[in-house]
């Protein structure tokens, strides 16, 4: 099957980057919203994130101004479903909640055509319970994009019992066109990076509680001693206290191990609504984000 247009449920950080790199890939792409105010949003950080492509020379992967208003033109926001009928596949970026992506998949179901390829990007919850709401479990996948969408170049291609075989090798085609690296991997909970991240993140905070290291000094040890880019803490308040909170349930209630559980730590810091980055505050202060400074906790 080829694609050629494509539909994104979504136009927050996720949803925007996705519609972002499929139209830079050079498809169609129709990006639904509930809100018109949420697709203004997501398409002005669009535009500035083009504008930053187009500041790059070409030959280092910029893009010319003629080159970004083609990609603005393959752009198209609305707030209609019936706009997605005639998309080729339709990739969900919308919450992290079980009940609101079943809910969107089947209002869809009826509308988008039959032959189209259903995606979710969900970083944790069951791609077999999501295709559960559709009529076509064999064209139903998993497409893991990873944060921020235009630089990071993995994407995990999850593959249920019921995907079908050309359905699988289409979205694998797929995302290698937008320019990603694409990994196979199973329909398991955690999939293959949060799998191995998460336990490895949440051993950090125990740490912590345990008085192993202070939180810059954890981060300083795990980025010289093991070259990572970012320490664990930096990296917990990028992602987002509330997003590995909320995959921690999901993976502990998944595997029963202690591993997966959320620390005490981390629940105390995301029900005072710290949240990392996105609020202002999490392991460490972001009220100068050029500088954060570690908390004491």
């Amino acid at each position: 099957m080829e694609i050629k247009k494509v539909g994104v449920l979504g136009c927050g950080l996720m949803g925007s980057g996705i519609a972002q790199v499929s139209a830079m890939a050079g498809f169609d792409v129709s990006v639904l919203e509930v809100e018109q105010k949420f697709l203004d949003k997501g398409f002005a950080g669009i535009e500035r994130s083009l504008s930053k492509f187009a500041e790059r020379p070409v030959e280092k992967g910029g893009i010319t101004v003629e080159q970004k208003n083609e990609i603005q033109r393959r752009l198209k926001g609305t707030t209609s479903k019936a706009d997605l009928a005639d998309c080729d596949i339709v990739i969900e970026a919308i919450i992290e909640n079980l009940e609101e992506k079943k809910k969107m998949y089947g209002s869809l179901e009826g509308i988008v055509k039959t032959d189209a390829i259903f995606a979710s990007n969900t970083s944790s919850i069951s791609i077999t319970e999501l295709l559960t709401a559709t009529k076509r479990p064999e064209r139903f996948i998993g497409l893991h994009f990873f944060n921020p969408v235009p630089l990071m170049k993995l994407v995990e291609v999850v593959r249920t019992i019921a995907t079908a075989d050309d359905v699988y090798e289409s979205a694998y085609a797929f995302a290698k066109k937008l320019g990603k690296v694409p990994v196979r991997t199973s329909d398991k909970t955690g999939f293959i990076v949060n799998r191995l991240l998460v336990p490895y993140l949440l051993d950090a905070i125990r740490a912590y509680e345990e008085g192993v290291g202070s939180i810059e000094d954890i981060d300083q040890a795990m980025k010289l001693g093991c070259g990572y880019p970012m320490g664990p803490f930096t990296l917990l308040d990028f992602v987002g206290l509330d997003t590995t909170y909320y995959i921690t349930h999901v993976m502990h209630d998944e595997f029963k191990e202690r591993r997966f559980a959320s620390p005490p730590l981390l629940k105390r810091l995301v029900m005072a609504g710290w949240y990392g980055r996105k609020s202002g505050r999490g392991f460490y202060d972001y009220s100068d984000p050029e500088k954060p400074r570690a908390q004491k906790l």
